[in-house]
């Protein structure tokens, strides 16, 4: 008989004894066959269907926007060695108080895939085993461009229904400390706790308190450290039919839980499932709004248009 009080939620393992890799890559191939459909070339995105979109807009209740995304970095630090390049190239000096017309002009530039600066990872962007997502050999990827699967699918953008956990919250905390590793029971807890439910075509958002932790005790190297989620999470994400997994990290916890493969959870969500990942958003202006983790919120991302890139820089708005 139950007695109505909530059972306890088991603390985030720490790194204990690896995975080894042949039950990783038995892991990897019921991931893939779990796929489905979307081991198409659209890979998960098939399940943004219009008739989701429109349900997804429907969740917009005050018309709120709220960025997911971090500010750009331009400074160096552990986390962002290879900062991006930001400069004023006009107007000249004397120009801004010259008459007539003149015109203020920057130029930019940035690693897409690194630490610290939000962005996308597009399918072609994982390889493992010699092949992309879907069996596409990975030769489709060479040094000059990619050549299948690129960032071009999402050229007019994504929008869906998007879900926040907080898994920190489970046990008032305020971000879960690098090496942590969330488990798929972790996150049905956190459903639990919030009243919401991850849903087929969902773009799922689970906050590590990564960027609270970073701003509030200063980078690191996440290469050392990273909280994120245990390879066996990914079931969840599979199991909930998810089109898109975003983080306040990137989905990986390190060290690697998985001995010889790194970034497992990368392997396993864009390689096996087709899930495009949006890897170091910040998550600490929704969970200001009042009620924000307790809904469905609408999203929508609009990766530049880069036809044959691996990623893109990205802005992800929650319409509340």
């Amino acid at each position: 008989m139950s007695t109505g009080v909530p059972r306890p939620v088991p603390a985030p393992a720490r790194p204990g004894p690896r995975m080894s890799g042949e039950s990783f890559r038995a892991l990897h191939r019921g991931l893939c066959e779990a796929a489905g459909a979307a081991a198409g070339p659209r890979g998960a995105l098939v399940r943004l269907t219009p008739e989701r979109v429109a349900a997804a807009a429907r969740e917009v209740r005050t018309g709120r926007t709220v960025s997911l995304a971090a500010p750009i970095g331009t400074v160096r630090g552990p986390d962002d060695p290879q900062p991006a390049s930001y400069r004023m190239i006009a107007p000249a000096p004397g120009e801004s108080v010259a008459e007539g017309v003149h015109f203020a002009r920057d130029r930019f530039a940035m690693n897409v895939h690194g630490d610290a600066d939000s962005h996308l990872d597009a399918l072609c962007h994982v390889m493992f085993d010699g092949e992309l997502h879907g069996g596409v050999p990975a030769g489709a990827v060479t040094p000059e461009h990619a050549g299948a699967l690129t960032l071009d699918l999402v050229r007019d953008g994504i929008v869906g229904r998007g879900v926040l956990l907080d898994v920190p919250r489970l046990w008032d905390r305020p971000w879960l400390e690098p090496g942590e590793q969330v488990s798929a029971g972790h996150l049905e807890a956190a459903e639990a706790a919030q009243g919401v439910t991850v849903g087929p075509g969902d773009l799922l958002f689970v906050r590590l308190g990564h960027r609270l932790r970073r701003r509030t005790l200063g980078p690191w190297d996440p290469g050392e450290g990273r909280a994120g989620l245990h390879p066996r999470a990914l079931r969840f994400v599979a199991g909930r039919g998810v089109a898109v997994l975003g983080s306040d990290g990137n989905s990986d916890a390190a060290p690697s839980a998985v001995a010889g493969v790194d970034y497992p959870a990368h392997v396993l969500a864009v390689h096996a499932l087709g899930v495009p990942l949006l890897d170091y958003l910040d998550f600490e202006a929704l969970t200001a709004v009042p009620d924000a983790t307790r809904r469905p919120f609408l999203c929508v991302v609009a990766p530049l248009r880069l036809p044959s890139a691996t990623g893109s820089p990205v802005n992800p708005i929650a319409v509340l």
